[in-house]
């Protein structure tokens, strides 16, 4: 009779015995290969996922640092001055008195001096900053109000370069460039009740002009926004 204690599903033949015992660490060994195999593919896409996105991050982080120097080198160079003034003689200058009132917008000023330095001017002032095209001079004029500098140039009289190197006088706040068609000299600098015409970029007395005029005291309303009210037509 056939013991009781023999493992039941394993021959009784020992050669056949151990032959089934090897297939069963086989197929364990073999299910084992097959899941590390499985681990090592996933963990290989994880590490492949990360290196992807790393790339892309630092494509992106070169991008946006690209941007900032881009920014930076390209961006236009503004003039610096000192606000107030100290009182200093220009040769050239000229000086006025002018009074300050507001008329209704569409109402044509006759001015004093072309441009203006001053006078009746509309209730909203023009935007401080580069223009491309002529701007209306009773806007410009209530900039003049605040403290503001008004450079103007006649198109027909002076070159690209010309205006280019007019642009690199302007400082970025508190002033106005624009041309003005029709002026008797080729370039003509604003302030209120205050101005001066010369004929080249140049001229060493638009910077001096500046320094003087940009954001003086003497003027009826200052340290008044040159921003958030009228933008004219052409504004770069």
């Amino acid at each position: 009779m056939a013991s009781n204690n023999r493992t039941r599903g394993t021959s009784g033949n020992p050669a056949r015995a151990a032959e089934q015992q090897l297939t069963v660490k086989q197929q364990r060994e073999a299910r084992r290969q097959e899941k590390l195999a499985e681990y090592q593919t996933h963990l290989k896409k994880r590490q492949r996922g990360k290196l992807v996105w790393w790339a892309v991050g630092s494509v992106a982080v070169l991008a946006v640092v690209g941007a900032i120097v881009a920014s930076y080198v390209f961006a236009p160079r503004y003039a610096d001055y000192s606000a107030g003034s100290e009182g200093a003689t220009i040769e050239g200058v000229e000086t006025f008195e002018n009074d300050t009132t507001h008329v209704e917008v569409g109402t044509d000023v006759e001015y004093a001096q072309t441009p203006s330095a001053g006078g009746e001017h509309y209730p909203y002032w023009l935007n401080c900053g580069v223009y491309t095209e002529p701007q209306e001079e009773e806007y410009a004029t209530h900039s003049l109000e605040h403290g503001a500098v008004w450079l103007t140039y006649d198109p027909e009289q002076v070159s690209d370069d010309q205006i280019d190197a007019l642009r690199a006088l302007t400082p970025r706040t508190y002033a106005i460039l624009s041309p003005f068609e029709g002026m008797d000299s080729p370039i003509s600098i604003q302030a209120w009740n205050a101005q001066l015409k010369v004929d080249s970029a140049d001229d060493p007395r638009i910077a001096d002009f500046f320094e003087e005029y940009w954001r003086s005291e003497n003027v009826p309303e200052p340290g008044s926004a040159c921003s958030g009210a009228y933008d004219g037509p052409g504004k770069v």
